[in-house]
């Protein structure tokens, strides 16, 4: 499958995983000739994306194929995989549960699963603003915050996610999300009082997030919204 059609499926995963905000949001894979990264151009839903909707965005921001002017916030994509060789496809969003989280500037613990996903480190969190991600020293700051890590949370905006395939990048988004649900729930019906310590949280994320599991929840996804 080539990388536009990959990244129309990454949009429609999203979709199906409930990570949509009306127009806003994107997913963009890496074209594989090093040219840039595919991307929906603006104005569509994660839904309504399709080959005439997408744009070829070269990592100097200019659109090389596809109609229309690019993203204002493409710099985070063309950032991320700039700075990261060996990720395949980056996701923004403006998940609910991950921006009312963010808010309460408490530590993401391991409570589920989902939680594991950071082996029972906090998540990173970008502050330098709470704004829009316009231009390339903020999508290197950005980059730079998110690092190793398979996903940050960016306060008063949304949350950004990575990995070496699409399928690996999306489930992180939907992985962090899922997190900060659960410890919203938890900690509405009061204090937290269990959680995975360190060691078993590092031994969870790798028990439950291999590569295949996450290709198994991307896979669900797709057949989610076929």
């Amino acid at each position: 499958m080539n990388a536009r059609s990959t990244a129309i499926r990454a949009h429609h995963a999203l979709a199906a995983a409930g990570q949509s905000d009306l127009v806003w949001g994107h997913a963009a894979v890496r074209d594989p000739s090093g040219d840039g990264v595919w991307i929906k151009a603006p104005g569509w839903g994660f839904e309504e994306v399709d080959e005439e909707r997408m744009q070829l965005v070269s990592f100097d921001g200019e659109v090389l194929r596809g109609e229309g002017t690019p993203h204002k916030e493409v710099h985070i994509h063309l950032e991320i995989l700039r700075r990261h060789p060996d990720l395949h496809c980056s996701v923004h969003t403006h998940a609910e549960a991950a921006v009312a989280f963010a808010a309460l500037g408490v530590p993401l613990l391991p409570l589920s699963h989902d939680g594991a996903l950071f082996g029972g480190a906090d998540v990173p969190r970008f502050t330098l603003t709470g704004g829009l991600v316009t231009d390339p020293a903020l999508g290197s700051a950005l980059a730079e915050t998110l690092g190793d890590a398979p996903a940050a949370l960016m306060p008063k905006h949304g949350l950004v996610a990575a990995g070496p395939t699409a399928g690996a990048a999306v489930m992180h988004a939907v992985l962090l999300d899922r997190a900060c649900r659960v410890q919203l729930t938890a900690m509405a019906a009061g204090p937290v009082r269990v959680h995975s310590d360190a060691a078993e949280a590092a031994a969870k994320r790798a028990e439950c997030w291999p590569a295949a599991q996450l290709d198994a929840g991307w896979r669900y996804l797709l057949r989610k919204d076929a």
